[in-house]
């Protein structure tokens, strides 16, 4: 619990440490990108991670403080094991597949909505 509030408040400082100008810009850039993505979205489960904190953290192709979706797609073949297993690791939440940052755990999201999730992510395979 206590490493889970001095990550949270880590990253709250690291958020706060832009200035104003970029926060503009960054606005501008996420407001023109989300009116196109929800122009776009198509697959049930982008739209259940575009309505959950999972943006906060990742990106479809960029790292953020988690993998990128892509590289994630790359990882792990769309098997049903390992739908079945990253889907319980957005549930469980957990640290160590790709640095010490610890995934938070999504107890409150269904197991079936977290597969729709996973198989979209793992759909981004190029």
């Amino acid at each position: 619990m206590k490493k889970t509030i001095l990550i949270l408040g880590a990253v709250v400082i690291f958020m706060a440490s832009f200035s104003k100008a970029d926060l503009a810009k960054e606005k501008t850039v996420n407001a023109t990108a989300t009116v196109s993505s929800h122009a776009l979205q198509s697959n049930p489960g982008e739209k259940l991670i575009n309505k959950s904190d999972c943006l906060g953290c990742h990106n479809k192709t960029n790292k953020i403080i988690g993998p990128a979706y892509v590289d994630i797609a790359k990882k792990y073949p769309a098997t049903e094991k390992n739908i079945n297993m990253l889907a319980d690791k957005i549930i469980k939440g957990g640290t160590g597949v790709w640095g010490n940052m610890p995934m938070t755990a999504h107890a409150t999201l269904k197991k079936d909505d977290a597969k729709l999730m996973v198989k979209y992510i793992l759909s981004l395979k190029k």
